[in-house]
């Protein structure tokens, strides 16, 4: 196993893409395919994270206490993200579900993909992979529109975020 030398940002993929599950049992494949990362990359990514202390040693329990306590204080600062210019792309952040009932607004916040139908301000993706993981699964594409919103969202949509993410990750909802 490589030495630990911090948390990147897939394994912030990763981790969402476990709490997705919900309490369905998984594998590392599974995980691997539904983040469209490859299997040794998530089980480095495990290794990282069980060093950071967001999942447990057995490497199938996510700390969600821990995992919520990073995405709300420090994400925004090891992950920063400023909205760039105007792509077509996958809604994310407060253009997404489930921020997109709670906040109104003229501006649109996307991922930069080809395919996409919607017209925005780019957003980088926490991983390139994340995108086409989103794309295939609702539940993880709003985690990580939320966790958007904390990279790049003013305080009120960081607050929204922060609540509708303590519901899903210490919730399961």
């Amino acid at each position: 196993m490589k030495k630990h030398s911090g948390m990147r940002p897939q394994d912030i993929v990763v981790l969402l893409a476990i709490v997705a599950q919900g309490d369905s049992p998984w594998m590392m494949k599974d995980i691997a395919r539904e983040a469209c990362i490859s299997p040794s990359e998530v089980t480095e990514s495990l290794h990282r994270s069980y060093k950071a202390g967001l999942i447990d040693k057995s490497k199938k329990k996510v700390m969600r206490h821990a995992l919520l306590e990073f995405l709300s204080h420090g994400l925004r600062y090891v992950f920063p993200q400023e909205p760039g210019a105007i792509v077509r792309g996958v809604p994310t952040a407060f253009s997404a579900a489930p921020l997109d009932e709670l906040i109104m607004s003229s501006e649109k916040l996307v991922w930069p993909y080809a395919k996409g139908q919607e017209r925005g301000q780019a957003v980088e993706p926490l991983y390139p992979s994340a995108v086409e993981a989103a794309i295939s699964k609702p539940e993880l594409h709003e985690l990580l529109a939320l966790v958007d919103a904390l990279r790049v969202g003013r305080v009120r949509e960081r607050e929204l975020a922060n609540a509708e993410l303590e519901k899903r990750i210490l919730n399961g909802r």
